[in-house]
């Protein structure tokens, strides 16, 4: 299953500069040795994993359950390599806030210095801004994105960490991503497809909540929802434009029994009921007399895209785009998606009481086993190594 959420309580302030100086000279080290050890593409596909990501965050001595880990984490560990990019073969890109908007630039910085063919430059940067709209836009969970860092190697291996908050439920949920370019006896080549972006996406699974009635267009259960979408826009404007209107106009009667049509050719008495809508975040009025969404139904039903990947990337298309499309396949349809949050509560080796499964022994000592040589191999002095190995413990 390659889904990965974590939630976190939301942290306010600053981490204390002699902290992440600290978290800076042994992420320097910790990445050396792991690098050495496994590669650059196992350590991009390392961080990729929600509960390592958090295990190699407390032993750099920031709080576990913190979402500032996140963001202080992804910091130190962009500066820690500062300089010597080239020779570990790994490059982090983006960060917090306004710095997350550098990514594409920090990307096509990294891809021209390393002499990367521009299409797989290319492809790397649009897998930077499609996972951060799958998650702003297809996972409706009520948290907004505030941290986007990427990482890659040379090789095309690349991961994504990114976070949300939810200043109503006062926490922070983070969002983590792997794949890799394809390559061809070696050399990164344009061919991207084995990235699937609408369709369980993400990596790993670590949460401690849930929200309710989740719209989750990236849920395998949602497949006939994506393929609806993706029709209704083909079939050109003027049917999603009335299969609209028709929403809007009984949004008020929805308990009354009415015309609706079915396959554009036959016609069927089917009632709407408010239990139709309880999953949706938002009531049909949002929809109603929204010249920019109309704006941007049009163009879709002009570019025609030729899957729901496509549609998703059109510049212009967020949450309220599908949200729509979404909402017209459900009930007029019968397409209806998953709001089943996509985040779950998950052990990283089992639970002593077999709950959620048993422990994996081997598995457990062997996460252990490789924190530790990393600690133990690092350039750090005695008293560092001490520390870092009790928090491992």
């Amino acid at each position: 299953m390659r889904r990965g959420i974590a939630t976190f309580t939301l942290d306010h302030g600053r981490c204390p500069p002699w902290l992440f100086e600290r978290m800076v000279r042994l992420g320097r080290e910790m990445v050396r040795v792991l690098v050495e050890e496994y590669g650059p593409d196992e350590f991009i596909e390392r961080i990729a994993d929600p509960v390592w990501f958090q295990s190699l965050g407390t032993v750099l001595a920031f709080d576990w359950n913190a979402s500032g880990l996140t963001t202080v984490l992804t910091g130190a560990l962009k500066e820690a390599i500062r300089g010597e990019e080239g020779n570990l073969g790994i490059f982090i890109c983006g960060g917090k806030g306004k710095t997350s908007r550098k990514t594409p630039d920090q990307i096509t910085f990294w891809g021209e210095r390393l002499n990367l063919p521009k299409s797989s430059t290319e492809a790397l940067v649009s897998n930077s801004k499609m996972s951060a709209k799958v998650d702003s836009s297809l996972v409706q969970d009520g948290y907004q994105l505030y941290h986007h860092t990427f990482f890659f190697s040379r090789n095309g291996a690349w991961t994504v960490v990114q976070q949300g908050m939810s200043a109503k439920g006062g926490s922070a949920r983070r969002y983590h991503w792997f794949d890799r370019l394809t390559t061809d006896n070696g050399q990164l080549t344009t061919d991207n497809e084995s990235v699937d972006f609408v369709n369980e996406p993400h990596r790993g699974i670590a949460s401690q909540g849930f929200e309710k009635d989740v719209l989750n267009l990236v849920a395998g259960k949602s497949s006939k929802t994506r393929q609806t979408s993706v029709d209704l826009i083909r079939d050109g404007y003027k049917r999603v434009k009335s299969d609209l209107e028709l929403l809007r106009k009984h949004s008020n009667e929805m308990s009354k029994m009415m015309a609706v049509r079915i396959s554009g050719e036959e016609y069927t008495a089917l009632e709407l009921s408010k239990r139709d809508f309880r999953h949706h975040t938002v009531e049909l009025e949002e929809f109603a007399d929204s010249k920019y969404l109309d704006k941007i139904l049009q163009k879709l039903s002009y570019n025609k895209p030729e899957d729901y990947q496509s549609l998703v990337a059109t510049r212009g298309v967020g949450a309220k785009t599908v949200r729509a499309l979404s909402l017209v396949s459900e009930i007029i349809y019968g397409a209806k998606p998953s709001y089943e949050d996509p985040a779950r509560y998950s052990f990283a080796h089992g639970g002593k009481d077999a709950i959620p499964y048993p422990v994996d022994r081997e598995t457990y000592d062997k996460t252990i086993e490789v924190m530790r040589k990393a600690v133990s191999k690092s350039r750090i002095p005695f008293t560092d190594k001490q520390k870092a190995l009790a928090r491992l413990s």
